[in-house]
């Protein structure tokens, strides 16, 4: 086994240490009472008080317009904002696989603890376990709220709601609605919002983006938002905020995200005071449609679903890489993930599918046109699969991904094998939360996908869905209570120090922004930074490469703060001044993400450095060092950022290596 990696000493450049975290809101019960006890010990609010409190919430996809439909039935005043002209543009339509529900249909041996086990091991052991279980006890509870708002599940011959299995586990959980189920969660999510938009419990802003929150004391109060059409500034207070803004994948430019998915909100608050957890734990996700040249602003995900009854393979030799692959023989193919891992197949997790995908091309196996040197593509092959069930069978499940793969591509998916490689997806790094899902800003709570809590160094597919409606419809209108219940709190006027010199500093960088008049554009220094954090940051690391991504990004953030090139005007819609802001936010956000990567001198999840793997080439954990949470802490100097460690206990899990095989 290989552990050649430098002393933490010579990190001492790039951070400081800072006190130990904690999180002390879990109840100190058995596992499996936890959430029933925590339930019990929150404060009440009493319907009266309600209606004299006010909620922000920021993002309308699955977790944010969740929690605003839950929040506005249980009578509170909410503000939902989102960017996009309608929440149902939400980019949590693209998790298009399923979402995962421990109800045991099948009778294969699921349950609460074995979902809770398999989230826990899916994230190399790097996720807090009291998240986890309670995510994994209320999935169920979120299957029959959906099926109550009408969303389409699949069925099965019985009447029961279908399964089908995901990678990184042995049962079928997921549930499925064909391949639109984040399409149809979040019509039923909407729905639900939109009623109590009706109702008058809920307003809704649509084409705003938040550009920073407001802290009065300690605590957070409102955010301040830009009218994206007219340009106007708009401070917005409450008694608490609610982040729901979702991941920040685009640092790395080219990812399976939507084009306007950003970090801003997320990266203003942690420059406000809160911690931000994890920042280097990326997914990369093995089924996604390969780079195909330059002029790509975005990639596109096939979803995890595919690898249920497609066998993903490359040629034995690299020399037959040019040819049709229906002419190559099946002796002559390498069914590499049923070879390598037996037990798990073509369903092992998506950090060992995309790793070993990334193997076989660098041995020069890999398939379709060159990009760079290698040819970056495996094949995703449902032949069997239609020779076993019928074509028919494979458009019901399929259909509307095997389109879309025609429609980008110019090939037929039913006569020859899809090529896939692996992408940036989902990020499991995020705002710390504690088990109430409160950032370290008071008042300020985050959830889905812009907190950290529940993936650990990998996400297991079929989560992010459940996550984001566990967070919106059952977690935060039980936890949010506790804070709640404190109030009526006394108002903030909009004259308040604070709240001035939060719009104001909005306004200046706006001006600044504007002012520099450079010769790049906001994307041209975007690409260049994906292309930093893809090389160096990627899937595979080593502490020379993040050292020198870090002197490139420093040096990419000088040169766009003296030679950026904003067009248009601060007073009606430009989106070059939109992607402006969200770029600065990435440059500082990659630098912090490469200084997490370098601090942590391990192979873990998604996370391979190269110094730390085993002798048959598989990722290294150092348990004894790097079992904790990396939350950092903003000091106003992007390059030294504070660390404070919360360690993670593993009470009800035996803590030990993976194994797929």
């Amino acid at each position: 086994m290989t552990d050649t990696l430098n002393d933490t000493d010579t990190l001492s450049e790039y951070f400081t240490d800072g006190t130990p975290l904690v999180d002390t809101r879990a109840p100190d019960v058995d596992i499996a009472q936890m959430w029933t006890q925590a339930q019990f010990d929150n404060a009440l609010v009493n319907p009266a008080n309600r209606r004299k409190l006010d909620v922000i919430i920021v993002g309308t996809g699955l977790a944010g317009a969740s929690a605003a439909a839950t929040m506005g039935e249980a009578g509170y005043n909410v503000k939902a904002f989102c960017y996009q002209d309608s929440a149902r543009r939400a980019h949590s339509i693209a998790a298009q696989g399923g979402i995962n529900a421990a109800k045991n249909y099948n009778d294969d041996g699921d349950s609460t603890y074995r979902l809770f086990y398999d989230t826990v091991k899916g994230g190399d052991y790097r996720s807090r376990e009291t998240n986890v279980y309670r995510l994994a006890e209320v999935s169920t509870k979120i299957i029959d709220q959906c099926v109550a708002q009408g969303v389409p599940f699949a069925r099965e011959y019985g009447g029961l709601l279908d399964n089908r299995s995901f990678g990184g586990v042995q049962v079928a959980r997921t549930f499925y609605a064909a391949g639109q189920t984040g399409q149809q969660l979040l019509i039923g999510a909407y729905q639900a919002m939109e009623r109590q938009v009706a109702a008058g419990t809920v307003q809704e802003y649509t084409r705003h983006e938040m550009l920073e929150v407001v802290v009065v004391d300690g605590v957070a109060r409102g955010i301040i938002t830009r009218d994206m059409m007219t340009g106007h500034i708009e401070t917005h207070l409450a008694d608490v905020v609610v982040l729901a803004t979702g991941g920040y994948g685009n640092v790395f430019f080219l990812s399976t995200n939507a084009m306007g998915c950003n970090v801003t909100a997320a990266w203003r608050a942690h420059r406000k005071g809160a911690y931000f957890g994890n920042p280097c734990y990326t997914q990369i996700h093995p089924t996604c449609i390969p780079v195909s040249g330059e002029h790509q602003s975005k990639l596109t995900l096939m979803s995890e679903s595919l690898r249920n009854d497609g066998r993903i393979w490359v040629p034995k030799r690299a020399e037959d890489c040019d040819k049709d692959p229906r002419q190559i023989p099946e002796e002559d193919r390498d069914y590499y993930l049923e070879r390598i891992y037996p037990a798990f197949g073509n369903l092992v997790p998506r950090d060992i599918a995309s790793r070993q995908a990334k193997n076989m091309c660098d041995e020069g196996r890999g398939v379709g046109p060159k990009v760079g040197d290698f040819r970056r593509g495996v094949y995703l092959d449902f032949a069997a699969a239609i020779e076993r069930m019928g074509r028919s069978a494979v458009e019901a499940k399929y259909g509307n991904l095997f389109d879309m793969y025609a429609r980008i591509t110019g090939e037929d998916p039913y006569q020859v094998p899809m090529r896939i490689y692996p992408a940036v997806h989902y990020t499991m790094g995020g705002l710390w939360v504690d088990y109430d899902l409160q950032t370290s800003i008071p008042g300020l709570y985050a959830v889905g996908e812009a907190n950290f809590s529940d993936h650990g160094a990998n996400r297991l597919g079929a989560s992010s869905l459940m996550q984001c409606l566990a967070d919106g419809y059952f977690v935060l209108p039980n936890t949010i209570r506790n804070y709640l219940a404190k109030g009526p709190f006394e108002k903030v006027a909009e004259d308040h120090p604070a709240v001035v010199e939060a719009e104001q500093s909005v306004r200046s960088r706006i001006d600044r922004f504007l002012s520099i008049n450079g010769e790049r554009t906001p994307d041209s220094f975007h690409r260049e930074l994906g292309n930093v954090m893809w090389e160096y940051c990627g899937m595979e690391r080593t502490d020379a490469g993040l050292r020198k991504a870090i002197d490139l990004i420093r040096g990419l953030r000088e040169e766009f703060w003296r030679n950026l090139k904003v067009l248009g005007t601060a007073d009606s819609l430009n989106q070059s001044l939109e992607k402006a802001g969200r770029v600065a936010d990435f440059l500082e956000l990659g630098e912090l993400m490469c200084i997490d990567a370098l601090h942590r001198r391990e192979s873990c999840g998604g996370h391979f450095r190269a110094e730390s793997q085993t002798e048959d080439g598989e990722a290294l954990r150092h348990d004894d060092e790097f079992a904790y949470v990396a939350a950092w802490e903003f000091t106003g100097d992007a390059d030294r950022p504070v660390l404070h460690k919360e360690d993670l206990s593993y009470k009800f899990i035996e803590l030990k290596q993976r194994s797929y095989k």
